[in-house]
Formats: C-alpha cells, structure tokens, sequence
C-alpha cells in the first residue's frame, strides 16, 4: 500500500510511484537549473520520473539524474526562445528574485506574478 500509480500519456505508461513524496518546489514557483543557463515557472509536477524511455536514455549517463525523485514541468525561457521543459528536482534551484518570467503560455495557466512567484488562474485549482 506505499505504492501509487497514474497513467503518464507523455511516457505511453503506468507509472508506479511512492505514495508520499516531497517536492522541494511547488506549482507557481519560479526555478532555474543549476546547469543550464535557463530558467521557468513550474506548471505540473511528477512524483518521479513519468517521460519516455527515449527521452531519459538520451541525456548522457554521466549526467543522468535518478528516476525516484520529483520531475517538473516547466513553462521555460532562455535567451533565445521559450519552451517547455521537463527536469528532474536535483538540477534546479529556486529564483524567485529573478523577476517574472517571460512565457507566451503563462498567462493560459496563471494570474498575476507576485511576492516571487505565480498564482494559478481561478478555474485550474482544485
């Protein structure tokens, strides 16, 4: 009964998950990665890792990170163009104070960016 699972219909699966899992960053919260030079707004969260299996063989394996640990969705900008991005919790790294983020997505899922961080818009909560 610690066992959880959700079908992922990015990975064309069933995930089995952990019951509880403890996400260091929540929906709203701005993040950057700690090895690419990008940043983002978190709009979804997996409690492990819920992508294709080509998606995860393609990063090398020397920088792969775990599979048993929170994957977040994230609506991503860098200097070039915005994208969505898909992380994993150990590369990213809070950034709040780095000011809004500039998204052409953001304001489909989110209100007004304040104190450091988005708020979703009414109709998403639960």
């Amino acid at each position: 009964m610690n066992k959880a699972s959700f079908f992922s219909h990015t990975a064309g699966r069933i995930i089995n998950a952990p019951r509880e899992t403890r996400a260091r960053f929540a929906i709203g919260d701005v993040v950057r990665h700690r090895n690419h030079d990008f940043r983002g707004v978190i709009f979804d969260i997996d409690p492990v890792f819920a992508n294709s299996e080509e998606w995860y063989e393609s990063i090398p394996l020397n920088v792969r990170p775990r599979r048993d640990q929170p994957y977040y969705h994230l609506l991503a900008e860098n200097e070039e163009s915005s994208y969505v991005a898909y992380v994993s919790q150990q590369n990213l790294m809070g950034d709040s104070e780095g000011g809004p983020v500039d998204h052409p997505s953001l304001s489909q899922i989110f209100d007004d960016f304040e104190d450091g961080r988005y708020h979703l818009r009414r109709g998403l909560t639960h």
